[in-house]
């Protein structure tokens, strides 16, 4: 018996990058609805991990957190579904690179931006991201003139890039340059995409689940 693939989640949190990881890997999947208020904080989900957010997976007996590993452990736990370079494909450091800029720079980036700190041009090298113009310069230099991040090939970095690009599209975070628009657009027609959004669009309409 293939071991259980399980999803803790909460439809208004980054899960949702998961959640679209997961239906593009097509494998099937339990989920766990975890509330902000009682159980992400609760021994039993703890125990899967400690810092009590979301998302996480277990995969039998693997335990995965943070949104980006979670990507990419799935692409390679099921690469059937091709959303990863194989092995020794040297498209695998362009995949990784731009998958973990995601993780590191934009989302810091982003961060920063939203509590309102204003990195001055002094303290640019101490930060890992540069400062924002530098961040979204780089990004754009990822898809400019290209379908996705790998060319014509779809992957897992895609999703967690892309999502972090469509929320901050949609939050304002994020400047709409045409290359960006573009790209989530084209994003956003996935039918895993798709798919996904109905999903936790319709666990938010349960007050218990959003809770």
């Amino acid at each position: 018996m293939a071991d259980e693939l399980v999803f803790y989640t909460n439809p208004m949190s980054r899960g949702r990058i998961v959640r679209w990881m997961l239906e593009e890997v097509g494998a099937p999947y339990r989920t766990e609805i975890m509330d902000y208020a009682t159980t992400l904080k609760g021994p039993e989900y703890l125990a899967i991990n400690p810092m009590g957010k979301v998302p996480a997976i277990r995969h039998g007996d693997v335990v995965v957190t943070e949104a980006a590993a979670i990507c990419a452990y799935l692409a390679d736990a099921f690469p059937q579904a091709g959303l990863a370079p194989p092995v020794g494909d040297k498209r695998r450091g362009t995949y990784y690179r731009w998958l973990f800029f995601g993780a590191g720079p934009v989302e810091q980036a982003t961060a920063v931006g939203a509590l309102g700190i204003e990195i001055k041009p002094e303290q640019k090298r101490m930060m890992g991201f540069g400062d924002k113009a530098d961040t979204l310069n780089a990004m754009e230099s990822a898809i400019a003139g290209r379908t996705y991040i790998l060319g014509d090939q779809f992957s897992a970095a895609d999703v967690y890039l892309g999502s972090q690009i469509g929320w901050g599209l949609q939050f304002g975070s994020i400047e709409k340059r045409p290359v960006f628009v573009a790209y989530n657009e084209r994003l956003q027609r996935r039918p895993a995409a798709v798919r996904a959004r109905e999903i936790d669009d319709a666990l938010i309409a349960q007050p218990a689940a959003a809770s």
